[in-house]
């Protein structure tokens, strides 16, 4: 589709194959978008003539969410190969079109985690297994799929006893899991790759820290890479989270504030937003302490991000895939804005003679932490 970037589309039931040159030659744009805290998704936009055999196919094969249409999407630029999207088709759109003759097929779709959400399997029990053990139980009936867990242990290892209590599933095995994150003060998501056909589901921390991507530039001349970018600073949502903890002995509730900062997420910027309220976090009452701080920790990540750039680059220009869930350096912005952020989430787009990216970075504070990027 364009000088240095080769695209691959891969189309099938469970296993899929890579499709034809009639496909790829009718396909006109691909759009996916990966972004932290909601599941990832695509969108496929054919032109085909109007008696094309290939809108019947499609049409057919993904009337019904069973049998599954498995689809994957990846890139290869400068010779390393980038999986976007794993994932399956969920709706069809014909457009008949106009006087072009030509006709307009819209396929959009979900990651694989849209495969965990078809059957309800409430009332299964678990007995003596805690949490991460019931995710991997669960995780381990997609291996079909090529998803590898990674589930990270709680602090607290929590063993039900069976003769007291024997945890069950409720709803759906992606309800269950997002559930059991909640809980714990975990995210879960599944990625595609590194490789075409694998993917790996995250049970876990939130984590913004590890190796930052190229940085982006802006203002720099021949070395800008971005082609716009808007900077934002919105203190709103800042507060202190206070959980609140149950002494077994007099029953009585104690405060615990919750800091703004940790191993897995330190601070990214000097100058934090100050808390307008102290929000108490309910619910933990039965928690233990260090449950609780979990809790209130991932809480506290997600309200304290008052600092956004929203913008969008040329990929070829960049010369890498920017990838959300990771950290990038920025440099040009200024004093205020130049640093570590984190990728909160990428919409790939791409056309004939084009591949471009849409990007929503996030971070908890003005002024970089570190000297340079």
């Amino acid at each position: 589709m364009l000088d240095g970037v080769n695209l691959s589309l891969m189309i099938g039931p469970a296993v899929p194959i890579p499709v034809g040159k009639d496909v790829l030659d009718a396909l006109d744009k691909v759009e996916v978008t990966s972004a932290a805290g909601q599941p990832s998704g695509f969108q496929l936009t054919f032109k085909l003539e109007r008696d094309s055999p290939i809108a019947a196919l499609f049409l057919l094969s993904g009337g019904s969410p069973v049998p599954l249409v498995r689809v994957i999407i990846a890139v290869t630029l400068n010779g390393v190969t980038e999986v976007l999207m794993d994932g399956v088709m969920t709706h069809h759109q014909l457009n008949p079109g106009g006087g072009d003759g030509k006709a307009t097929l819209t396929v959009t779709g979900e990651d694989l985690s849209r495969v965990m959400n078809f059957v309800d399997f409430s009332g299964l029990p678990y007995p003596a297994m805690p949490p991460e053990l019931r995710v991997l139980a669960i995780l381990g009936k997609y291996a079909v799929f090529g998803i590898v867990p990674m589930v990270i242990p709680t602090a607290f290892l929590d063993v039900p006893n069976p003769l007291e209590r024997i945890p069950r599933h409720n709803g759906t095995d992606l309800a269950y899991i997002n559930e059991l994150a909640e809980q714990a003060g975990y995210v879960f998501y599944v990625e595609p790759g590194p490789l075409p056909g694998v993917s790996h589901a995250y049970w876990g921390p939130d984590i913004k820290v590890g190796p930052a991507q190229p940085a982006l530039h802006v203002n720099a001349d021949v070395q800008t890479n971005v082609e716009s970018i808007n900077f934002a600073y919105d203190d709103r949502q800042a507060e202190l989270p206070v959980v609140y903890i149950q002494n077994s002995f007099t029953k009585v509730p104690i405060p615990i504030p919750v800091p703004d900062v940790s191993l897995i997420n330190p601070p990214l910027g000097l100058v934090p937003p100050i808390p307008k309220r102290v929000t108490p976090i309910t619910g933990l009452a039965k928690a233990n302490p260090v449950q609780a701080l979990l809790f209130g920790l991932a809480r506290r990540s997600r309200m304290s991000e008052a600092v956004s750039a929203t913008g969008s680059l040329d990929v070829v220009r960049y010369g890498h895939v920017l990838r959300s869930r990771g950290l990038v350096g920025l440099r040009g912005a200024g004093t205020l804005f130049d640093g570590l952020y984190y990728v909160k989430s990428v919409t790939h787009t791409l056309e004939r003679g084009s591949f471009k990216q849409r990007f929503t970075l996030t971070r908890n504070g003005l002024v970089s932490t570190v000297a340079s990027v």
